[in-house]
């Protein structure tokens, strides 16, 4: 079936927004729901897509490429220039040996020379977008494994320059203008210049960021227009890319080392802010363009050479790599998801293998096969990521007593209520170091592998476990336990597992963290009464110190807070039994908003004929509080 690019392009965003979801509430990755749709609609299933799906995924990379700029906006020069031991050490280890050790492979089943090391330099890369993509939904940036991982990514793209100067030596080929679809100036400097293009583009970088960028974008806000500062923002990752395609520079690193010049700017969170629609609409399309690019006709025709070469690639590169984070002293958890989220091959891949295909490195045939390998590992790895998460990684990093059951990690103290707290982050923690404080103590849950092992050193029962499923719940003693408190960052999580608490446990008394107004209207409709709003309290703190500065008591102003927070609360409970019909509800937060002025008008009336009349609460009460 024949379609337009704009069809085509409706086709993807639609069958995007329909699996997705579903493949999140079946717990796995978005990027299996993006490349489970491309397969549906593509031209070897439903054959909806016409024949330019390589036009919309060339496109669509600009995805990556906007994703790496916004990773350079919020990582500092500095932090940067920290991390190239890191780059180096890492990101060449993981590129020397995986050549070798495919171009062994490759030598072993019988290929010529040229062809074994050309393949193992284009399959030594890893996806970008899928890495930064999966350290993006799992908040992995800041861990081991995460800057790990995002290290080796950037020595790849720095070593697609010297790949693509490689592959024509190798062919002992004279690229023609007219011959070569990749038209860079690396390829018209003398051999021993090539090397050089690297310091040349990152000192031009530098000095556009510093004399270009930052005025040009000056200039722009000057006019008070928002969509021209979007139109910049685009202008900018646009231009820096097709710029270091020219130098010979991988335009996704460009685009990074721009973001990493502009991190100190004035414009940085505006960037980012401009930049992140475009970014998510394009990586969708990108992982769907994926799946629909997937020959099935290919595969029919040889599937034990695709899947072969499938498990080599991956089997190769995964022996590297956690080698690798064993031998830089990375733990096993840690090692583990390196390993399985840096080992397919990147997308990188498919302009290579073209590229090299046009050297006749590689035969026509080759060149599809090599592309269903690409395309199949980068739709396994995300599996292999649930895997290890779910079944691999807990083996590791939990420590089971003795016992029948290999789940029951809580301890055997029954002389207090048993608390399981889900997820130690920023609001986890401190819910938990309160509660020891007290000589309270919980079991705790959380993803977080660094996190647990270090928790673990301070004296805190910790334990790595996904807490949306059972046998996790089961595992910290759910069944016996009466309080369970949900401090996870998603909201959905959250009330996914408060859901499945009161459908087994419905005698658990849940208390849940809620950001804002819209998850406490959830959380209410659905049954759960204690909710915290992470916002409310901070906000309210914050205003009474301001009362107080003004010249009002402290007493005073702490009870007009408390007053105030009373009130919130019972908007909230009321609003969100009405909230669906939309007219009410505004007038009934309109009716509340009145209320509230009107209680808070009388409150602070008599607290000022108390405190200014002869109130029982003197300035030494006011100052014992505070010291309180």
């Amino acid at each position: 079936m024949e379609s337009s690019l704009a069809m085509n392009t409706l086709l993807f965003l639609g069958v995007a927004i329909i699996m997705v979801p579903l493949a999140r509430k079946f717990g796995l990755s978005s990027v299996i729901g993006y490349i489970l749709g491309g397969i549906i609609i593509g031209p070897y299933v439903l054959r909806l897509t016409g024949n330019n799906v390589n036009d919309i995924m060339h496109a669509s990379e600009f995805g990556v490429i906007m994703l790496l700029f916004i990773v350079g906006l919020e990582l500092e020069p500095r932090k940067f220039w920290e991390m190239r031991k890191k780059i180096m050490g890492l990101g060449l280890t993981q590129m020397i040996l995986t050549i070798l050790l495919l171009f062994v492979v490759f030598i072993s089943v019988g290929w010529r020379l040229d062809k074994a090391i050309a393949v193992a330099m284009c399959f030594a890369l890893s996806s970008t977008a899928i890495v930064l993509q999966t350290l993006q939904e799992k908040n992995n940036f800041k861990t081991t494994a995460g800057e790990a991982s995002f290290s080796t990514l950037l020595f790849q793209d720095i070593s697609v320059i010297p790949i693509l100067a490689i592959l024509p030596i190798i062919a002992n080929y004279k690229a023609k203008h007219h011959d070569n679809e990749i038209q860079i100036l690396i390829q018209k400097l003398p051999e021993w210049l090539q090397a050089g293009t690297v310091i040349l583009g990152v000192a031009l970088l530098i000095l556009l960021g510093r004399y270009v960028f930052v005025p040009f974008l000056r200039y722009v806000s000057k006019s008070g227009m928002a969509e021209l500062l979007t139109a910049s923002s685009l202008f900018l990752v646009i231009g820096v890319s097709e710029l270091m395609i020219v130098i010979g520079l991988s335009p996704a690193l460009g685009a990074f080392l721009a973001g990493v010049m502009l991190a100190n700017s004035e414009f940085r969170h505006e960037l980012e802010a401009q930049i992140n629609p475009f970014k998510g609409l394009l990586l969708a399309v990108f992982f769907v363009s994926v799946g629909s690019t997937i020959n099935f006709n290919i595969i029919q025709k040889d599937p034990l050479f695709i899947f072969s070469t499938v498990f080599a690639v991956l089997a190769v590169k995964f022996v590297v790599l956690y080698a690798i984070g064993k031998f830089f002293r990375i733990d096993t958890p840690q090692s583990l998801f390196y390993a399985f989220a840096l080992s397919q091959v990147g997308e990188f891949a498919f302009v290579l293998i073209n590229y090299a295909s046009d050297l006749y490195l590689l035969g026509p045939e080759l060149n599809a096969q090599l592309m269903a390998v690409t395309a199949i590992t980068m739709c396994v790895t995300p599996i292999l990521l649930i895997i290890n998460d779910k079944f691999i990684t807990p083996k590791f990093i939990k420590e089971i007593p003795e016992g029948e059951n290999d789940y029951n990690i809580l301890d055997s103290d029954v002389s207090q209520k048993k608390i399981i707290i889900v997820g130690f982050g920023h609001f986890g923690s401190t819910v938990g170091r309160l509660l020891k404080a007290n000589k309270i103590s919980a079991t705790v849950l959380d993803r977080d592998s660094d996190r647990v092992k270090l928790l673990r050193s301070y004296g805190f029962k910790v334990y790595y476990g996904d807490a949306t499923r059972i046998p996790i719940l089961r595992a910290a003693g759910i069944e016996d336990a009466e309080i369970l408190v949900l401090c996870l960052d998603d909201s959905g999580d959250n009330m996914f597992i408060a859901e499945l608490v009161r459908e087994h446990y419905p005698d658990v008394k849940i208390f849940v963290r809620a950001k804002n107004r819209i998850d406490a209207y959830e959380y209410l409709n659905n049954g759960i009464n204690h909710i915290y709003r992470e916002t409310l309290g901070t906000a309210v703190d914050m205003a009474v110190d301001v009362l107080h500065e003004t010249g009002m008591r402290k007493y005073a102003a702490r009870r007009l807070g408390q007053r105030f927070m009373a009130i919130d609360k019972a908007s909230i409970r009321k609003l969100a039994r009405i909230k669906e019909d939309n007219d009410i509800a505004l007038f009934t937060t309109k009716e509340i908003l009145q209320r509230e002025e009107e209680l808070l008008a009388y409150d602070n009336l008599n607290f000022d004929t108390k405190n200014w009349e002869g109130s029982s609460s003197t300035d030494e009460e006011d100052e014992e509080e505070s010291q309180d």
